[in-house]
């Protein structure tokens, strides 16, 4: 008997310089053997110098393309990255009830991008938190986003202030949260997180570089591949993590366009 596929579905937004939205996460899966599905929310008309444009789809194609896959195909994990607006939202939410076999949900918010292009209204976000993040089985945001949702006004720079932000984004209906600790300004990434109602810490060296385009989409799809093999949030996590620094050093050898390129997702097939 052949063996199946370990799935991996995305519903994000595309990036046109390939460096996140879903071309990372496809890229992410591949990397780490899972097979990518994805549904596409919005276009974006960006490159390594920034986001100049965004047009979100109508939530009926967004549907289309959902239904279209899981009548036909299992789905192992979910990624959840840009939405795009209200609308899209509503659907998404909508659309993950219909999912059958309870598979992880991991939501990336992705508020913004790296440049400062505002991806939502406060409406939106507020939306967010109330149709998403309860179906969600782990949430990434970084230390911006963990602030701009838990409504804290000051940065996040204590261990304790970010557990408090955490356990303010549990009560919302997220039942797992990894706060990422890349925006940070010491020369070490401290990432929080609180699962099964415990904090967890994970600390690595700083990786200096000029391609860190998609880190962020690329950990959370990273962690969505690894849940996907049955692997526990924690062990998903400090393998996503690993993961994450080997293409951001292997990303230093490499160089494409002008400003913040990519990481090397398939540094494992390139020599």
């Amino acid at each position: 008997m052949k063996k199946a596929y370990t799935t991996v579905l995305t519903i994000a937004g595309s990036d046109s310089s390939g460096g996140a939205g879903i071309q990372a996460d496809i890229k992410t899966f591949a990397a780490l053997e899972c097979y990518g599905l994805s549904v596409i929310t919005a276009l974006t008309a960006q490159n390594t110098l920034g986001v100049s444009a965004i047009y979100p789809l109508a939530e009926t194609i967004v549907s289309a393309q959902f239904r279209a896959i899981t009548a036909d195909i299992s789905i192992d994990a979910v990624k959840i990255g840009m939405l795009g607006n209200a609308a899209i939202i509503k659907a998404v939410a909508a659309l993950l009830m219909e999912l059958k076999g309870n598979p992880p949900i991991i939501l990336d918010p992705v508020l913004g991008s790296s440049g400062g292009t505002t991806f939502y209204s406060p409406e939106a976000i507020l939306l967010m938190m109330k149709e998403l993040f309860p179906l969600a089985t782990l949430i990434t945001p970084n230390l911006p986003e963990t602030a701009l949702l838990t409504g804290r006004k000051k940065k996040l720079e204590t261990p304790q202030a970010i557990e408090d932000a955490s356990l303010h984004l549990h009560k919302t209906g997220a039942a797992s949260i990894l706060v990422k600790g890349g925006h940070g300004e010491s020369n070490e990434c401290r990432d929080c997180l609180f699962y099964d109602n415990r904090f967890f810490w994970f600390s690595s060296k700083k990786i200096i570089t000029n391609n860190s385009h998609g880190t962020g989409c690329t950990l959370s799809s990273a962690i969505a591949a690894f849940m996907a093999k049955g692997e526990t949030t924690e062990n998903a996590v400090k393998k996503a993590k690993n993961y994450i620094d080997e293409t951001l050093q292997a990303g230093t050898d490499y160089r494409l366009g002008n400003g913040n390129g990519p990481l090397q997702h398939f540094y494992r097939l390139w020599k």
